[in-house]
């Protein structure tokens, strides 16, 4: 596999009064809508921690930060591209009333339970939807601590290990 096809992705579970917020969008390869958690690339010029806040609120106007994340994903697709993922959760205790997507590609946002999420019409974009949510139901929180800032390159004549 070349690089060019290995993908750095965050996806945000957002859970509020036990529900679960998920997007509805067009799955690219297939056309079919899907449900799937705010989710995207990480861009060159972010971190992770701002590329997750970012991805939230394009895709549904929310601006909450993290409040942990939930450890790493794979996922090797039907394009044979491997993604990534980095799953960050948020326990919000409020909710701005109003909140949008901003990113047209979002066709609505949904409030389920993992037990509606199953039931539910449309299909889950890819397995990590209900696995990232099954780890949080089991208590999985690690802490944003963990993730440590980019650094810069290290001088020439010093070598960290």
């Amino acid at each position: 596999m070349d690089r060019s096809q290995l993908h750095l992705t965050v996806a945000a579970v957002v859970v509020y009064q036990g529900k679960f917020l998920l997007v509805e969008e067009r799955d690219k390869q297939s056309q079919r809508l899907v449900l799937n958690q705010p989710a995207g690339h990480v861009e060159s010029d972010e971190d992770l921690i701002a590329a997750i806040e970012r991805e939230l609120f394009e895709e549904t106007g929310l601006v909450l930060t993290a409040d942990g994340w939930l450890g790493i994903s794979q996922l090797v697709a039907g394009n044979g591209h491997r993604y990534v993922r980095v799953n960050f959760y948020f326990e919000p205790d409020a909710l701005p009333s109003g909140h949008q997507p901003q990113d047209a590609d979002i066709l609505a946002l949904h409030w389920l339970t993992l037990e509606e999420l199953a039931a539910h019409a449309l299909p889950e974009r890819s397995q990590l939807v209900s696995d990232a949510i099954l780890q949080y139901q089991q208590g999985v929180r690690l802490p944003l601590a963990l993730i440590k800032s980019p650094v810069s390159s290290v001088s020439a004549s010093k070598t960290v290990l």
